[in-house]
């Protein structure tokens, strides 16, 4: 198989359930490439290993210019970013250097949306902290707050935005939209839309879905953090970098934030340093795993080698 292709997959989900996908690739006699890979991969191992392959199915790794260069240099005729994000893909440089690339969008707004309620429910009724307390041999009995006649803030009205508003909805929350590019004729009826940081001071609750663009990073900062009702619950299901980190951690110590639920962080994994973890029963923790489920797994990295094969003709 020494003329065969070969294609690298990076994504950690998907490498996941290679057994069930594998065949894809036999059928085609292609070679597929399956490295170790927790979270992602660094610049200098894809430049090493990326330019020996024809298609690349990215995960969350820097696929940077640097590294297409690289790649270009090689082998590498194709890309697809995995999943729905592309803030990690130089989209540029692909154009530059003529390699096509793509992404596979609208693939995990429900699952990440019931992430988001679980959170939503987990923060109003402190589920995880009685959930410790039992494991340690106590028996807590916090009082939590309901979610009926409570407004919900959702910062993007996206896929994933639309169906956390949903959600909300039929729980009983009022949801105040926050997208200045959505189509108002996509937003789910019953959803207030308003401009950012317009009425945070009214939220009990706020659940980051949006993309992670030049507009967006720390669009949650010490400045709209002091905006937002005292006791405001916060949750991000998106990017790390949508929320400044550094003014989170502080307006949870102050006590003007409850609590936190964080799928995703600025540096991932999260630091065995970072002050977030001093705060005990006050955050609650993800791995960027909102989208992880084996029934979105297998759909999306079906769509993502069909789009590959695609772009290489096989």
């Amino acid at each position: 198989m020494s003329d065969s292709k070969k294609i690298l997959v990076t994504c950690p989900p998907m490498l996941r359930q290679m057994a069930q996908l594998r065949h894809l690739f036999e059928e085609k006699g292609i070679e597929v490439t399956t490295p170790e890979v927790v979270q992602i991969l660094s610049v200098e191992e894809l430049k090493r290993i990326v330019p020996l392959h024809d298609g690349w199915i990215i995960g969350d790794d820097p696929a940077t210019r640097e590294v297409f260069e690289a790649g270009k240099a090689g082998r590498l005729k194709a890309a697809v970013k995995w999943g729905v994000g592309v803030d990690n893909v130089d989209f540029k440089a692909c154009g530059d250097l003529g390699i096509p690339v793509t992404n596979t969008p609208g693939m995990f707004g429900q699952e990440v949306a019931d992430i988001a309620l679980g959170y939503i429910i987990a923060l109003a009724r402190q589920t995880f902290a009685v959930d410790r307390g039992v494991r340690e041999g106590s028996w807590p009995k916090p009082s939590g707050i309901s979610l009926a006649g409570k407004k919900c803030a959702v910062l993007g009205q996206g896929d994933i935005g639309r169906n956390v508003a949903t959600r909300a909805m039929a729980c009983g929350m009022t949801v105040l939209g926050y997208d200045p590019v959505v189509n108002p004729k996509d937003v789910p009826a019953g959803v207030q839309m308003r401009s950012w940081p317009e009425a945070l001071d009214e939220a009990d609750f706020l659940v980051v879905t949006c993309a992670l663009t030049p507009s967006s990073r720390h669009i949650v900062n010490e400045a709209s953090l002091a905006r937002m009702k005292q006791g405001i619950r916060v949750i991000n299901v998106a990017r790390g970098p949508i929320i400044d980190e550094p003014s989170l951690l502080a307006a949870l110590r102050s006590g003007h934030v409850h609590s936190a639920a964080l799928d995703v962080f600025e540096v991932e994994p999260l630091p065995a340093d970072s002050g977030l973890r001093e705060l005990g029963d006050r955050c609650l923790f993800g791995s960027h795993n909102s989208s992880n489920t084996v029934d979105a797994v297998i759909r999306t990295s079906h769509i993502a080698v069909e789009k590959i094969f695609r772009f290489l003709g096989v």
